[in-house]
């Protein structure tokens, strides 16, 4: 690859890799599943690639300063920047993708991908997320 050049669906974030193992799961499991059966599945698959993985991580909420006792919970994070949430529905509606947004902005994180199950192929339910991406639909 020259410099400055990439190819298509590489972004230079890591989602790359993140992606080709949520596909590697569903290839393997199908759809149908809890998505908590996919999170462990994901978990071992992102672990065989050799990067790191925090599930069910705590994300506190503050207002105007204020710790409040609200606590939300990432599904995956993945390296420590990508997040990573699944779902298992019909399809993807605005609101799962203003979800991510806003947890990538209060968790202060540059990229997300929300990745829907149960759609096939994967990359009819797949969505590249920033904290910048509009939340309206």
């Amino acid at each position: 690859m020259q410099h400055g050049v990439r190819s298509v669906g590489d972004f230079g974030d890591g989602t790359r890799e993140v992606i080709a193992a949520l596909m590697e799961v569903q290839s393997v499991m199908g759809p149908g599943l809890m998505e908590s059966a996919y999170e462990a599945c994901l978990c071992e698959e992102l672990r065989a690639r050799g990067l790191s993985v925090a599930r069910q991580l705590e994300l506190p909420l503050f207002y105007k300063g204020t710790a409040l006792d609200v606590r939300y919970r990432l599904d995956l994070l993945v390296e420590g920047r990508i997040l990573v949430e699944l779902k298992t529905v019909d399809r993807l509606l605005a609101i799962h993708m203003a979800q991510v947004i806003t947890y990538l902005r209060l968790a202060r994180l540059p990229v997300g991908l929300l990745a829907n199950m149960n759609d096939l192929p994967l990359k009819k339910g797949l969505r590249r997320l920033t904290p910048d991406h509009p939340r309206g639909p």
